[in-house]
């Protein structure tokens, strides 16, 4: 799958939206991707998942490991198309955790998945906990890198759409954004 064909898919479904947006990151941005848009449609999800899958069969994971609530759709059809086992961190207190009995056996080879990245904060915090428990992070799959490459995991890591969207720190937003009220689509 193209970068163009991955967000032709974004603009027919209405997931890539224009306006003032405030990231999960805090910044804020004229375009948002709500990936959940594009997600509800299982034939785009198999899509996605067969593409990210192509691109990471060779990692030799074994485990699939989302944050909820983005990466899991995509991180279970990407563990499906490579007919890995999937489980998911969710927030517990403010901050992602391994919960409902789910395990990592010390250097099982997990492959991170998540929808849309754009400092890495919440990959960082998964990748983190697979380490944490001597698990060993294979590499880190998303849909829809807003960095353009820019975030370092330290890991293998691949897109489908790689942008640099412009964003900015709320006290340093361009006229045009300063001028309208921003909204927050995403999770909070």
């Amino acid at each position: 799958m193209t970068t163009q064909e991955a967000l032709d898919l974004f603009r027919s479904t209405g997931a890539l939206l224009e306006g003032h947006f405030v990231l999960r990151s805090g910044l804020h941005s004229r375009q948002f991707f709500q990936c959940a848009l594009a997600l509800q449609q299982m034939p785009i999800v198999e899509r996605f998942g067969a593409a990210l899958a192509d691109k990471t069969r060779g990692l030799g994971a074994v485990t699939v490991v989302s944050p909820a609530m983005g990466g899991l759709v995509i991180g279970q059809e990407v563990a499906r198309q490579l007919g890995l086992r999937f489980i998911f961190v969710e927030k517990e207190e403010g901050k992602l955790v391994l919960r409902r009995g789910f395990k990592i056996a010390p250097g099982e080879r997990c492959l991170v998945v998540e929808d849309v990245v754009t400092k890495g904060g919440r990959v960082q915090e998964t990748i983190d906990i697979i380490r944490g428990i001597s698990g060993t992070v294979a590499g880190v799959a998303m849909v829809v890198d807003r960095s353009g490459g820019a975030v370092d995991l330290g890991v293998p890591t691949v897109s489908l759409i790689k942008l640099v969207v412009e964003a900015f720190p709320a006290d340093q937003l361009p006229p045009d954004l300063a001028a309208t009220s921003a909204t927050k689509p995403g999770s909070k």
